[in-house]
């Protein structure tokens, strides 16, 4: 797979600016819009390759910071890469570490070349530059690479942000370069190169930076989908939607668009809206570990007294093992006695939670109903009433 993918994308419907499509890979087609859970050490948290197949996830997420300290690159050679180290057959998408080193303000120094910082591990040091990352995701042999970028705060000062969109772009053409070296040379677990290549764009708040910092990254194209980072980082929500808008008429139509690190159910409606295809959060599986549910009637806490002998299911419209399996008692108590198998249950309900709703908005998209699907489901959403609860 090399990274003249643009035309593996088909772009099936549009509702206003809501859009349906899919973006084949060489092991299975991604359909959007579409939520890819979060295994950052090759592992979505507490459940197994099974659990997240059957959630019916088209793709997950690995990380390549955290598998680059572990378990090493050693290790994923030896091991024919992270799909057949973790038995995961699907797309995986691995994010360059770009953001990871940058959250480590305290332990990292960059320059124009790359970064040097400090394993939160064992306090080693490390470089970390656009060619290194390229080859770190080659070892790791997923299906869509990001490109190296630099990831400002979300409230970022105009000069803070525009010396991160330089940066970035600099360094996207670095990534690109390694990339497309390592793809002829045939590197990559499967000896078949490198997967595609998606650049980030960046810009803060600032919509003329956003705009600009997508332009000049389309330049250097061309490219089979194009991210959108540095938002949700930070910055008031409403904040997000507003460069999202401003940003929508700019982006090709015939790309995927992913929207990095969002995912709750409000969240990924509003963007979907705003003409988003891809998201990714590990919002699902945390909040199940502590013990927090994804409803059709907004978060619910699933130690609540109310649920002691309460025999129905968690929700009655989930078709979620969790669902299916369980009442709304039982799962209290595994909670309450913070049993694992509670944790697990509740995780692979978020996750199912997420990627049927990605599919609901995909069917009302198809139908030519999603605005008044989506202020219908907001609505309720956001009431956070279940008339179940009366």
């Amino acid at each position: 797979m090399t990274n003249d993918g643009a035309a593996a994308f088909e772009l099936e419907g549009r509702d206003g600016l809501a859009r349906a499509g899919t973006l084949r890979l060489e092991r299975g087609d991604i359909r959007t819009p579409a939520f890819m859970p979060v295994g950052t050490l090759g592992t979505v948290k507490g459940l197994t390759p099974d659990d997240v197949a059957g959630a019916d996830a088209d793709i997950i997420l690995g990380n390549a910071y955290h598998l680059y300290l572990r378990p090493g690159l050693d290790t994923l050679e030896a091991m024919g890469g992270l799909h057949r180290f973790m038995s995961w057959s699907k797309p995986i998408l691995t994010d360059s570490g770009g953001f990871q080193v940058f959250s480590l303000a305290r332990s990292r120094t960059i320059d124009d070349d790359g970064v040097t910082f400090q394993s939160h591990i064992d306090g080693s040091r490390h470089r970390l530059t656009p060619e290194r990352s390229m080859e770190i995701q080659t070892v790791i042999g997923s299906d869509i690479h990001m490109a190296f970028d630099e990831c400002p705060p979300g409230e970022a000062d105009l000069e803070t942000a525009r010396s991160a969109v330089e940066r970035s772009l600099a360094w996207l053409a670095r990534s690109r370069m390694r990339h497309e070296e390592l793809a002829t040379e045939g590197a990559g677990p499967d000896g078949c190169g490198s997967g595609l290549l998606f650049p980030i764009f960046q810009g803060a708040s600032y919509e003329d930076l956003r705009l600009e910092a997508l332009d000049r990254t389309l330049e250097l194209g061309p490219w089979p989908g194009v991210a959108i980072g540095g938002l949700s980082v930070g910055e008031p929500k409403h904040v997000t939607l507003r460069i999202l808008e401003a940003c929508e008429p700019a982006l090709p139509a015939d790309l995927p668009r992913y929207l990095m690190g969002v995912g709750y159910p409000d969240d990924l409606l509003e963007s979907v809206r705003r003409g988003v295809d891809m998201f990714d959060c590990v919002a699902p599986t945390r909040n199940g570990r502590n013990g927090t549910i994804f409803t059709r009637h907004g978060q619910v806490n699933a130690r609540a007294a109310r649920f002691k002998t309460d025999e129905r299911p968690l929700d009655e419209d989930c078709d979620c093992e969790c669902c299916r399996g369980f009442s709304r008692a039982y799962l209290r108590h595994l909670m309450v006695c913070g049993e694992t198998l509670g944790l697990r249950l509740l995780s692979i309900h978020n996750v199912r939670f997420l990627i049927r709703l990605t599919s609901q908005a995909r069917a009302a998209i198809l139908r030519g109903d999603f605005e008044p699907w989506a202020d219908e489901w907001l609505a309720r959403y956001r009431a956070g009433f279940d008339p179940q609860e009366d």
